[in-house]
């Protein structure tokens, strides 16, 4: 395993993260969840990326479960706030109110006494700016956080909360969590770049793109697929992207590596990225996952990917 400093920040972040979306305490029971914390463990893996909103609470009690014989220190663990989480008109969103009593919830349910990272899940227009600001810059005091995050937050809004935790003496967001791969890249245009300005660490989520990026759509989308039943998916899975990703798996098979590997290694392999946050359902896929640590892309490799799936 790799690991690589979360931005201007002391933590260190392996290159290759687990992540609970869709899978902890959802599509895979406790048994499995076990399993592939496991390998990821073993594998070097320190960062496990959760949110409350994961299985409705779900996935961090079974990733509690699952770590009940790990030392804490030995993970970096996260969770977010912002979706609804009941029909509490305050229950959701940005607000003080939300984000004291969200993280008082997620750390019982983790049991654990802080969040190594906890992140805005999303911004929060109908809320002020330096409340939201304020409320992390208390956790971090009350040692209930250690380092606080956004995700898919726009590059002006990044900038906005450093220079507002700058003016006010507050602790800054370190971290962003965007969606990030071969055929999501419009964060290039101005988010990593005020990622590195600000010195913000970056945790990739989708870096698999749903897993288009697996191989498993070359041959067509197959009926009950998650290509097949998600929107968003389904409109990226488009005759000419799947014939983009077929010539992607040829050149993953020249290469000698799986098209998982070769994905998550190109991400890697962009500027400012801290750490990719993979799905996986079975220790065998996080042993392919963690794979993509020992692919090195050479310039004219990365050149005819970037060209395959150009930026706009």
């Amino acid at each position: 395993m790799q690991y690589r400093k979360m931005g201007q920040s002391g933590l260190e972040l392996s290159v290759v993260s687990i992540g609970g979306w869709l899978t902890f305490g959802g599509s895979i029971d406790d048994g499995a969840t076990k399993k592939v914390l496991r390998a990821a463990l073993d594998g070097g893996v320190n960062f496990i990326d959760l949110a409350d909103i994961y299985a409705h609470g779900e996935a961090e009690r079974a990733a509690r479960k699952a770590l009940r014989q790990v030392k804490r220190r030995h993970v970096v663990l996260s969770s977010k706030v912002f979706f609804r989480m009941s029909d509490d008109v305050n229950d959701r969103g940005l607000s003080r109110k939300h984000i004291m009593e969200s993280c008082e919830r997620s750390l019982r349910r983790l049991g654990t006494d802080y969040l190594d990272l906890y992140f805005c899940h999303r911004s929060d227009p109908t809320t002020p700016l330096e409340e939201t600001v304020r409320a992390m810059d208390d956790l971090v005091h009350q040692g209930k956080v250690l380092y606080w995050g956004t995700s898919v937050w726009p590059a002006e809004l990044l900038r906005r909360a450093h220079d507002l935790a700058t003016v006010k003496n507050l602790y800054a967001c370190r971290v962003e969590q965007p969606e990030y791969s071969l055929m999501q890249r419009k964060i290039e245009a101005d988010v990593l770049p005020a990622c590195r300005d600000l010195g913000i660490g970056v945790v990739c989520w989708s870096p698999l793109a749903g897993g288009a990026l697996t191989g498993k759509y070359d041959a067509g989308i197959p009926e009950g697929s998650r290509g097949a039943r998600t929107e968003w998916l389904k409109d990226r899975l488009t005759e000419p992207n799947l014939a983009r990703l077929r010539r992607f798996s040829e050149l993953a098979r020249a290469l000698a590596v799986t098209p998982a590997q070769l994905a998550l290694a190109w991400v890697l392999r962009q500027d400012g990225v801290t750490s990719v946050i993979t799905g996986a359902t079975s220790a065998e896929q996080v042993a392919e996952n963690l794979g993509a640590v020992d692919v090195v892309l050479s310039d004219e490799v990365a050149a005819e990917l970037s060209a395959l799936f150009p930026r706009g």
